[in-house]
C-alpha cells in the first residue's frame, strides 16, 4: 500500500472530502476541474504543469463586470431557454435515458423539461425511508404526478441502507464521508434497473444561492465587523476559558465555535469556520499539518465585491466537484450508470455569473430565479418546501445495527496499533454518543469512513 497522506486525512476530517489537488496518497494529486495535463509517451516521468481550458474564477469575475442588464422576465426567458438546450443535448443518447427526482427545485427543473421536450413518459426515480425526517418520496412523487412521467420509487429498510456501508470504500477509492453517499449509491441502483444514464440537478444550490449558510452565514459577518478586531480576539480567547467541568457541556461547544468564528480575520475564513466538521482536526490526526486549500490560499480567492457570490463561487470550485459531484459519480459508476448535470452546462453556468444577485435571492429565499422557470412547467406549491438533507439515520444505527462494527474500527486498541488517531478523544465521542446524552455521529463517521478505507486497504495488501 503507497504511503497514507496523514495531511489529507486532516482536511477530510475538516471537509468530509479530500479536496484537490491532494488525495489520500503522499506525492499522489487530482488534476483539477477544467484543466489538461499533457504527458509526453518517451519521457512519462516529466509532465507539463496543468493547463487550464476553462476557469469559473475568470467566469465569475467577468460576469460581475458585465451584469445581465436585462429585465425579471427577460432573465427568467433567457435562463429557460439555456436549460431547455442544455437538457436537450444531455439527452442525447442510444440507450435507455431517465432522471433522478426528489421532488426538489433542481431535479424538478430538469424532469419538467425534459418531459416538456419528449414524445413519451420520462423515466423518474425517487427512494424513500420509512424514518420520519428522512422521507422525500412523497414530494418526488407529487412532482412525477403532475408532469406525468414514469416514475419508479423504492421504500429502502434500515437493514437494505446499512448492506450498503460495506461497500463505501471500494466505490469511492479514498476516505469520503458525505453520508448522503448511502441514498445516492441506493437511487443510481434503482435507476439502473430500467435506464444506463440518467440526468441530475446537481449544481442548482451552488449556482442559484440554495443555501441557508449563505444568508446566516451573511449575517453573522455582518455583526460580527461590528465589533473591533481587538475586542472580538480577547473575546474569542475568554469564551475558552471554562473550569473543566464546564468543559463537558453542550454551553462550551458552541462556545467554542463561536470563539472560532469571533477570531477570524475575512469572511472566507468564518466561512471556512462554519463548515468545518472537525474544528481542529490536527489535534486528532497523528503527524498531520493541514496543507493551503483554496478556503486559506488568499491569492487565489475571487475578486467579487460582496459575500454572498464570494462564498458561492468558494462552494462551486470546492464543495462542488469534490464532495457532491464525486459522490454522485463513484455512485453512479459502482453500478455502471452514467448520471449527465445539465445546470452544469458551462453556457448556464456563464450566464448565472452574469445574474444580479437580487435575481438569485429575494427576501431571505434563494433560487428565486430557478423557481420563477420551474413554475412555468411545474405550479410552486409543489416544490415550494424547506430544504432536505439526502441523509439516513446514521446515528441511530451506530447504536444499533452498526455498533460492533463501528466497536471493531474504533477500539482503543486497533487506533493505537494503526498510529493513524489519538485513540483518547476519539473513544470519548464514541461513549459519549452510545450513552444516547449527545449527537456524535458526525465526527465519528469521518474517522470509521477512514477506518473502513484502511481495512479494505490493508486486506488487498495482504492478497497481493
Amino acid at each position: 500500500m503507497a504511503e497514507v497522506n496523514r495531511d489529507a486525512v486532516a482536511l477530510m476530517l475538516r471537509h468530509n472530502y479530500i479536496p484537490a489537488p491532494y488525495s489520500i496518497y503522499e506525492s499522489t494529486y487530482k488534476l483539477l476541474p477544467g484543466t489538461i495535463l499533457s504527458i509526453d509517451t518517451a519521457d512519462p516521468g516529466n509532465a507539463s504543469t496543468p493547463d487550464p481550458y476553462w476557469s469559473v474564477k475568470q467566469v465569475a469575475e467577468r460576469g460581475s463586470a458585465e451584469f445581465f442588464s436585462g429585465s425579471e422576465d427577460e432573465a427568467i426567458s433567457h435562463l429557460d431557454a439555456l436549460l431547455r438546450d442544455a437538457v436537450k443535448l444531455h439527452t442525447v443518447s442510444d440507450v435507455p435515458l431517465g432522471a433522478f427526482l426528489s421532488g426538489g427545485v433542481d431535479s424538478s427543473t430538469i424532469v419538467a423539461l425534459m418531459q416538456a421536450q419528449s414524445e413519451r413518459p420520462v423515466k423518474t426515480f425517487s427512494i424513500g425511508f420509512y424514518e420520519q425526517g428522512y422521507n422525500e418520496a412523497g414530494y418526488a412523487r407529487a412532482v412525477a404526478d403532475y408532469l406525468g412521467t414514469e416514475h419508479n420509487e423504492l421504500y429502502v429498510t434500515s437493514e437494505q441502507a446499512m448492506a450498503v456501508i460495506p461497500k463505501m470504500p471500494a466505490l469511492y477509492d479514498e476516505p469520503f464521508s458525505d453520508c448522503s453517499q448511502i441514498p445516492t449509491f441506493l437511487v443510481s441502483e434503482l435507476a439502473r434497473r430500467y435506464v444506463t444514464v440518467s440526468l441530475s440537478g446537481d449544481g442548482g444550490d451552488e449556482l442559484f444561492g440554495g443555501y441557508n449558510r449563505y444568508f446566516k452565514g451573511w449575517n453573522i459577518w455582518r455583526n460580527i465587523v461590528r465589533i473591533p478586531a481587538g475586542l472580538r480576539w480577547v473575546l474569542a480567547g475568554a469564551m475558552t476559558t471554562f473550569s473543566p467541568l464546564a468543559r463537558e457541556s453542550l454551553f462550551f461547544e458552541r462556545m467554542q465555535k463561536l470563539a472560532g468564528i469571533m477570531a477570524v480575520d475575512s469572511p472566507e475564513a468564518m466561512y471556512l469556520c462554519l463548515l468545518s466538521q472537525w474544528r481542529n482536526p490536527v489535534e486528532v490526526v497523528i503527524n498531520a499539518t493541514e496543507p493551503p486549500t483554496l478556503f486559506t490560499e488568499r491569492d487565489a480567492w475571487v475578486d467579487l465585491p460582496d459575500f454572498t457570490r464570494r462564498v458561492m463561487y468558494l462552494d462551486t470550485v470546492t464543495y462542488l466537484p469534490d464532495d457532491i459531484l464525486t459522490k454522485v459519480d463513484r455512485a453512479s459508476m459502482g453500478v455502471s450508470l452514467e448520471v449527465r448535470v445539465p445546470l452544469l452546462d458551462h453556457r448556464v453556468v456563464e450566464f448565472t455569473w452574469r445574474v444580479p444577485l437580487g435575481m438569485k435571492v429575494k427576501n431571505g429565499q434563494g433560487k428565486w430565479l430557478l423557481q420563477r422557470v420551474l413554475e412555468q412547467y411545474v405550479p410552486g406549491y409543489l416544490t415550494k418546501r424547506p430544504k432536505m438533507g439526502f441523509e439516513v439515520p446514521i446515528g441511530n444505527w451506530l447504536r444499533g445495527a452498526l455498533k460492533d462494527w463501528a466497536e471493531d474500527l474504533l477500539s482503543e486498541a486497533r487506533l493505537s496499533r494503526e498510529g493513524y488517531f489519538q485513540p483518547e478523544p476519539i473513544r470519548k465521542l464514541w461513549k459519549e454518543h452510545l450513552s444516547g446524552k449527545r449527537d456524535r455521529w458526525y465526527y465519528l463517521w469521518d474517522v470509521l469512513m477512514f477506518q473502513a478505507w484502511l481495512d479494505k486497504e490493508q486486506k488487498v495488501k495482504i492478497i497481493n
